[in-house]
């Protein structure tokens, strides 16, 4: 589990395809004290698993399915991703709930100025934008964010100089693909309202019960 609250960024070393899928070199700066082998990485929105540290640069193993839903195959060295360990029992927890289990891919659409911020619109499939609602919280290559709109072809959400400077999203161009994470808590209420439509429909009682109503 991660806050989407991104702690530095790292620098592709190496990646290659091999027989399981592909492996990955990322040199973790900092982040490498205390780390070890095992250890969970949220590297750019996917949780990653280290299976090997070499001073500083630890190496992951992306299984096909992961290659398949995220960006991970189009790294080259050279590089950079966000990086943020697990969190910890009592931490702080600053973004919102992030599991690293990535839902799809969006590409950016369109970069809107608004005072000291930017206004960043994403494209992506109905089935993920159907995952979002406006002011809910998203996270973009791992970065906890705030949903401005939510629409049917497009998600929005509002950028701060200091997201921008502390992260990889500052160097994002127009049509540059990044890794999308819904809300988790989001999902546990699709699942039931669609658990419920299919089985008489959605009622007051059945939102009462399960606790979304008083």
């Amino acid at each position: 589990m991660f806050t989407g609250l991104v702690e530095t960024i790292g620098t592709v070393r190496a990646a290659r395809s091999t027989a399981f899928g592909r492996r990955i070199e990322i040199d973790l700066g900092p982040l490498v004290e205390g780390a070890r082998a095992g250890d969970s990485i949220n590297v750019s929105g996917c949780c990653q698993t280290v299976a090997e540290l070499r001073g500083s640069v630890a190496t992951f193993e992306a299984v096909p399915e992961t290659l398949r839903l995220t960006t991970l195959g189009d790294l080259k060295p050279g590089d950079r991703v966000n990086l943020e360990r697990s969190l910890a029992v009592g931490d702080r927890l600053g973004g919102h709930f992030v599991t690293g289990h990535v839902d799809g891919t969006a590409r950016l659409a369109e970069c809107r100025e608004q005072g000291g911020e930017r206004l960043w619109a994403f494209s992506a499939e109905s089935a993920l934008l159907g995952q979002m609602v406006p002011k809910g919280s998203v996270a973009v290559d791992g970065v906890s964010l705030t949903l401005v709109e939510a629409g049917s072809a497009t998600f929005s959400v509002a950028l701060i100089p200091t997201t921008l400077d502390q992260t990889t999203l500052g160097a994002l161009r127009a049509g540059d693909r990044v890794n999308v994470e819904a809300d988790v808590l989001g999902k546990y209420v699709l699942k039931y309202l669609a658990g419920a439509a299919g089985a008489g429909g959605i009622t007051q009682e059945k939102l009462r019960a399960a606790g979304f109503i008083e």
